[in-house]
């Protein structure tokens, strides 16, 4: 039950759990008895455009959020205190705006190295020494200001007129306030993300306000409470592989409605949602007796080494079929292998950039192998502005490039395991015979399709290098960028159906892990064809066609001839 905690993430993440739930609990109590549970709320959000530029320019997120979370609570907050009717009305311009600020400049600038889902949900399991110290001076600030400014705060929001009289400068102390809530906000934002930051904040000082009046005692209970919700919302994530945050909310949530259902004297209903909230299974080991433990990050390097590696490597692959690299968040489980792992093979060229951050705070010391800085055929990024990498990251959609990076694999399996180097060699040379008799089978296939006729239009620019070693023309995509985070603007998709009915392209794709809506209105409104799905960033799921690199090489290749056709040649 209690070996996630011999994990050096896990007692990262427990420290960083602790430390954040004093100002959640004393701050939490002040932004419940004052009504700022919007204002907490709005600063996480506004903070989430910052977060996306330093990510983008490589400064230290902390830096990018105190940025956007400092303008808002003196830009918007100095304009609400004119005038206090205006304070929701601003607060809610800012939560939509922000939100899409966001996304507009993790899609369309700096998305190569902003990961939304990341920046907006946070990673407990990924904090490191410097998120350990803002939380540390976090708690600080808040003991510190409540010991020394609390009964200005409480006389400010109940008795403004008399503070007034008194002498408190009631505007200056509830600056004060504010931007000590902006700074515990943006202290948490690495561990619970820009969207989950106000539960902490707000759901276990609201849990206790239904027991607790005198706010000293009110204030303990918060802080005991938001500490029991973090530790043991971490500890649920890894049983049950979850994202942190997330866990964290959800309990907090639960522990919450509880309470109401006891004030409410409904024990039976707050058995049955204890009981639930308490079944997790047990954690499962990163590898099996006997095996090399290896960590591959995507579904066809993971694919690659169970093929080499056989029944003498037990592969941990992250990334599932038919998801998407672009977006991943790390789970407990991935953690966890990485830290029990002998070797990691990554991708590499920014597709899964997350890993290293993976890697650093795992605690182990497995070898680290970037694939795509084995392959030997380069092609530079062929995406339009801003967003272009320096390299198509799908190199392994040529199969040259899949031949290097099996025979690396082979290499590096069989340095780690001397004793089964002869196995190791033995399959790869298998699989590479499988490897060449593809790439002449798809040769050949391509050459029956008429030059004129090999124009292709795919759902994002994934299909560089598969085009350019068997002769086709990318005349678009329906996302112009070589990551899924970008969102085509409304110009670039009249452009591409433009293009599309210049050009007489016949078919669209749709790929297997995108949203394939965008690309059939496209085909609709040129009269091209989207029936054929490719495989673009993952193989598919067991069963399918795609379920294998050599399978989704052979699905791609037929349902690109047949489209391209009109269905009168196929690849198979």
């Amino acid at each position: 039950m209690l070996a996630p905690f011999h994990y050096a993430f896990v007692q990262r993440g427990v420290v960083e759990a602790l430390l954040l739930s004093i100002p959640a609990g004393i701050l939490g109590t002040w932004i419940v008895l004052r009504g700022l549970a919007f204002f907490s709320h709005a600063v996480g959000t506004a903070a989430f455009p910052g977060l996306v530029v330093a990510a983008g320019l490589g400064w230290p997120a902390p830096a990018g959020a105190a940025l956007a979370a400092t303008a808002y609570t003196f830009g918007v907050e100095g304009l609400a205190s004119r005038r206090e009717s205006d304070r929701e009305t601003l607060t809610g311009l800012t939560l939509v705006g922000a939100l899409a600020l966001g996304v507009v400049l993790a899609s369309d600038v700096f998305h190569s190295g902003a990961n939304v889902e990341t920046l907006l949900f946070g990673s407990l399991l990924l904090v490191g020494a410097h998120d350990v110290r803002l939380a540390a001076i976090a708690a600080g600030l808040a003991l510190l200001l409540t010991a020394t400014l609390g009964r200005r705060w409480l006389a400010t929001g109940f008795e403004r007129q008399t503070a007034r009289s008194l002498g408190v400068r009631a505007a200056l102390v509830d600056t004060v306030l504010l931007a000590t809530v902006a700074f515990a906000v943006v202290a948490a934002l690495s561990a619970v993300g820009a969207l989950l930051a106000a539960a902490l904040y707000v759901v276990p000082a609201a849990t206790t306000r239904l027991w607790l009046r005198r706010l000293p005692s009110w204030q303990a209970a918060s802080v005991a409470l938001a500490a029991v919700e973090g530790v043991v919302g971490l500890w649920l994530s890894v049983e049950l592989n979850a994202p942190p945050g997330a866990a964290i909310a959800v309990l907090a949530g639960g522990v919450f409605g509880a309470a109401v259902l006891v004030r409410l004297a409904r024990p039976r209903a707050l058995l049955a949602l204890l009981a639930a909230l308490l079944l997790a299974g047990c954690g499962s080991g990163s590898g099996a007796a006997g095996k090399l433990d290896v960590v591959a990050t995507t579904t066809q390097i993971g694919d690659w080494t169970r093929a080499v590696g056989g029944g003498d490597v037990a592969v941990h692959q992250i990334l599932q079929p038919n998801t998407d690299p672009h977006e991943y968040e790390p789970r407990p489980n991935d953690v966890e292998a990485t830290a029990g792992a002998k070797i990691v093979f990554e991708n590499g060229d920014e597709l899964d950039h997350w890993m290293a951050k993976v890697v650093q705070q795992a605690g182990g010391k497995p070898r680290v192998v970037v694939l795509g800085e084995r392959v030997p055929v380069r092609r530079p990024g062929e995406a339009s502005g801003p967003e272009a990498s320096r390299f198509d990251p799908h190199w392994w959609h040529d199969p040259r490039n899949a031949e290097a990076a099996v025979g690396a694999i082979r290499d590096t399996l069989a340095a780690a395991d001397p004793a089964h180097r002869a196995a190791y060699a033995r399959r790869a040379a298998a699989y590479l015979r499988h490897l060449r008799a593809l790439d002449r089978h798809l040769a050949a296939c391509f050459a029956r399709l008429p030059r004129a006729q090999r124009k292709l239009v795919t759902d994002h620019d994934a299909f560089g290098y598969f085009a350019h070693r068997y002769g086709l023309d990318v005349v678009g995509a329906v996302i112009p960028s070589q990551t899924t985070q970008a969102q085509p603007s409304a110009g670039a998709t009249a452009r591409l159906v433009g293009l599309i009915r210049r050009e007489h392209v016949r078919a669209v794709f749709p790929e297997s892990s995108i949203n394939r809506r965008l690309a059939e209105t496209i085909a609709r409104e040129t009269g091209a064809t989207s029936r054929f799905t490719l495989y673009g960033d993952t193989l598919g799921p067991a069963g399918s066609a795609g379920a294998t690199y050599l399978g989704m090489e052979q699905a791609n290749a037929d349902a690109i001839v047949r489209g391209l056709s009109g269905g009168r040649l196929e690849c198979r």
